[in-house]
């Protein structure tokens, strides 16, 4: 672990030094292709290695314990990467009515915005939107897509520079 977090510091302070031109003559573009391929190999990283899927059981909003190991990990890196914000989506399975999932979904994914509230995330930077029933990753008529369905996502996005 120490390892992936010492890669980390030494891909950043790449970019710095890479960008100190750019910062010294006033260019705080994002446009910068060092800048992009960086960035989205850091939001890679929070997706590969960290997990930005939680799942939880049958009409449920409670968090499981291994959804809760994911998002203590999710919580420690977005400690060290303070620059991202977070929009968290939650997701229902296609049983139910599409109100009842937009609700169930919603309230996954505040419970989600909370647990990272509650483990030190900035609660200013955290978002959520339901999309209930309505973007399954799997689709057919049974519980090993059911499954798959009933989750939150966390995306992470780099806070523009100002």
């Amino acid at each position: 672990m120490r390892l992936k977090y010492l890669l980390l510091l030494i891909i950043v302070i790449g970019v710095t030094a890479c960008d100190q031109d750019d910062l010294l003559n006033g260019n705080f573009s994002s446009s910068n292709n060092v800048d992009s391929r960086i960035l989205k190999e850091t939001e890679d990283y929070f997706i590969e290695n960290i997990g930005d899927v939680v799942f939880f059981e049958v009409d449920n909003s409670g968090l499981t314990a291994l959804a809760k190991l994911t998002l203590d990990k999710q919580a420690d890196w977005l400690s060290l990467n303070i620059g991202y914000q977070v929009l968290i989506e939650g997701h229902a399975d296609e049983q139910g009515t599409r109100d009842y999932n937009l609700a169930l979904g919603a309230r996954r994914a505040q419970i989600v915005k909370e647990y990272l509230i509650s483990r030190g995330v900035d609660p200013s930077n955290i978002s959520i939107v339901t999309y209930g029933k309505e973007r399954p990753i799997e689709n057919c008529s049974a519980e090993v897509c059911w499954s798959q369905n009933r989750r939150a996502v966390t995306i992470v996005n780099a806070l523009s520079k100002g």
